[in-house]
């Protein structure tokens, strides 16, 4: 009975932390302070990002098809990325979109230091300026991961912090574009905001000839295609993160 019960104990507190751990890394939780999880609930509009850019020839592929569709989106570029590619974050911005920083190095942001936090934001931040002559005030944490410290040193820098709404399609386990898809449309609503992924945590492919398991955008370039034409028959418009967060704002004076 003894071992029954402390089995019983054991797998009750892995259960909890588990339980713990979901509810902590929910992209809605606010519980380390405020983040910019949707847009207005009644507006039909959603927005369309990308994270871990950028890594060509799969970024400048996407970014044909968004301007085939005359589609903005968000990009959240890792640093070291970006430092390799201006002209690609160049591009991103001269096409309209929005850049977001998404760290230095793709690294878990809550087992650094503060001070590493910032530093990595703030290398980011500047080859983004180098690429496009721009700050950015968008920010987001690898992973979803943030605590209050990190979230703090996002703020200090005068970033506002990006999760989303839309469940990930773990597009990075690189299933068929129609996959990614189904794993995306059922779950948008008005301000919905949609991750998907141009790269892999920074890694620079295109220079040290990565296998196609670890940067092969491909399925995402399609998949970008069949749910913007998807959205659109739904009636949606795409809009940037900082148009989001502007209709978010007129819509909470407008009901204040």
């Amino acid at each position: 009975m003894g071992v029954a019960r402390g089995a019983f104990l054991v797998a009750f507190l892995a259960l909890a932390c588990f339980a713990l751990y979901e509810y902590v890394e929910n992209p809605s939780n606010q519980l380390f302070g405020k983040t910019l999880v949707s847009g207005p609930a009644h507006d039909r509009v959603v927005a369309l990002t990308y994270d871990d850019g950028p890594n060509p020839p799969y970024t400048t592929a996407i970014l044909h098809v968004l301007e085939r569709e005359h589609v903005p989106a968000t990009f959240f570029v890792v640093g070291r990325a970006a430092q390799a590619f201006p002209s690609v974050v160049d591009r991103e911005f001269r096409d309209g979109d929005a850049i977001g920083n998404h760290t230095w190095n793709h690294a878990h942001l809550i087992v650094m230091s503060p001070a590493a936090v910032r530093s990595s934001l703030e290398r980011t931040d500047e080859a983004i300026y180098r690429a496009t002559g721009i700050h950015t005030h968008l920010m987001r944490p690898p992973f979803g991961a943030r605590d209050w410290l990190v979230l703090q040193q996002a703020r200090a820098l005068g970033y506002t912090p990006v999760m989303w709404s839309v469940p990930l399609a773990r597009d990075w386990e690189d299933p068929p574009p129609a996959v990614i898809a189904s794993r995306i449309l059922p779950y948008v609503k008005d301000g919905s905001i949609i991750v998907l992924h141009d790269g892999n945590r920074g890694i620079l492919c295109a220079r040290i000839h990565a296998p196609a398991h670890v940067c092969d955008r491909s399925s995402d370039i399609r998949a970008t295609s069949l749910i913007v034409d998807a959205l659109k028959r739904r009636g949606f418009r795409f809009v940037t993160i900082p148009q989001l967060l502007a209709l978010k704002r007129r819509s909470y004076h407008s009901n204040g």
